[in-house]
């Protein structure tokens, strides 16, 4: 009863919250994640008010399943944007602004951080900054892809920022790896390749492969079934074994054997989106279907927020730092890769603040280096890191809405559609009052 009672509550908030910003034309993204922090632990949890949210973190975690399958329909979704026919017109630019953005934004953080390093050296190390400029290159394709889907954003930017926010993952992945190698090494004194250059290649090369076979058994499964909600269902039932699947860990010899979920879903999508002569219509009933599983996904990910974190001057400070300089590196490396590639003025403008939203991907990395690090050297990073993703998940949302309309990629409703509605709307109200 517990579970299911937390669960409704926290879609009923993030649900009526919309309602509440609406006047506001804030994104529903972000009415979701400020609901989630009100029926937090450290908001409604605090009053001890129990069975009304999420009295604690330990109630948060308990629904992390949740988290996990939202971020395989959204990886799923987003698989489908790299289409043959979209990447040959977009592929070069994509793959150039992806790659640059997300190196630039690190250099960007590790300079910056070594700034501070030489001003306080008792605060930061060197290890703790260079991980925390590899985590600068994750951006958040859930809060971009809610963005896109809610004001129905189609344009020549939205073509190329979906491509970008997945090629990041990959990008991200490597970063890491190496950069976080490098910092492990320099705490333990002693270098292991194995973990900085063959782990990373092993997981990319891994999560591709099997999200590639995971599409081509969708594929063929599909023309089993004539009924399109049939069809539907094992295309669900797919995105959850998927997800289950990409969990999967085990070592061969000294080589780490591990998955990127969001790599796995995002390689089946595009799979299945290539090979499948079904996979418009599929993808557009999923997106419908995953509503409600993606407003809970982001309700919780409001609760799983660490207030905390203000409460430490030197992680404000160090934080605020991170954020103004990995916006100037995503910025910046948007900008002039755009140019170098030869994007319209409006890409070159505004794709840049659609990239600033950062969350799931970040928060596995700092997770990652808070367990690895000794002597607690990792907390540090994961507070940061906690701090960047308080700041950019409540406002990445609203920066990416206002960055699309600018760029004309989201488009006013036509009067005729608003009067259209406020006639049938006041035709109801009629019918309730006989």
């Amino acid at each position: 009863m517990g579970t299911l009672l937390t669960v409704s509550i926290a879609l009923l908030a993030g649900l009526l919250m919309t309602r509440v910003f609406k006047p506001l034309k804030l994104p529903s993204v972000t009415a979701y994640l400020i609901a989630g922090v009100l029926i937090g632990p450290y908001c409604l949890g605090a009053l001890g008010i129990t069975n009304l949210g999420f009295n604690s973190h330990e109630a948060v975690e308990a629904l992390a399943l949740v988290s996990e399958v939202a971020l395989g329909f959204i990886a799923f979704s987003i698989g489908s944007e790299f289409r043959l026919d979209d990447l040959k017109k977009t592929g070069k630019q994509a793959f150039v602004i992806g790659v640059f953005q997300a190196l630039v934004a690190t250099l960007f953080v590790d300079l910056a951080l070594l700034a501070v390093h030489l001003i306080m050296p008792e605060v930061i190390n060197v290890p703790q900054l260079i991980t925390l400029g590899a985590i600068a290159t994750a951006t958040a394709p859930a809060a971009t892809l809610m963005v896109v889907r809610q004001y129905k954003a189609k344009g020549p930017l939205t073509d190329l920022l979906l491509p970008i926010v997945a090629l990041d993952d990959a990008v991200g992945l490597i970063v890491f790896a190496v950069s976080f190698g490098i910092a492990k090494s320099l705490v333990i004194g002693q270098a292991d390749m194995v973990s900085i250059i063959i782990n990373p290649i092993v997981e990319i090369a891994c999560s591709l492969g099997l999200g590639a076979i995971m599409g081509w058994i969708l594929t063929h499964l599909e023309k089993l079934f004539n009924s399109n909600t049939n069809r539907l269902n094992l295309t669900i039932a797919f995105v959850f074994l998927t997800a289950a699947l990409s969990m999967m860990e085990f070592h061969i010899g000294s080589v780490h054997i591990s998955f990127s979920s969001l790599l796995v879903c995002m390689m089946m999508g595009t799979v299945f989106c290539n090979i499948c002569p079904l996979s418009e219509d599929l993808m557009e009933r999923s997106d419908k279907w995953t509503s409600p599983l993606l407003a809970l996904f982001f309700v919780i990910s409001g609760a799983e927020l660490e207030l905390n974190v203000f409460a430490d001057m030197a992680i404000v400070i160090i934080g605020i730092v991170y954020i103004i300089f990995r916006s100037l590196g995503k910025y910046t490396g948007t900008l002039v890769s755009a140019k170098v590639t030869n994007c319209s003025p409006q890409i070159c403008k505004y794709l840049g603040i659609t990239l600033l939203p950062q969350a799931g991907v970040a928060l596995g990395m700092c997770t990652i280096a808070a367990a690895s690090l000794p002597d607690g050297q990792g907390a540090l990073i994961r507070n940061i890191t906690l701090f960047a993703v308080l700041i950019y998940e409540l406002v990445g949302p609203v920066l990416t809405r206002q960055a699309l309309t600018a760029a004309g990629d989201i488009q006013p409703m036509p009067e005729e559609v608003k009067n259209r509605r406020k006639t049938k709307l006041d035709e109801a109200r009629k019918r309730s009052e006989i």
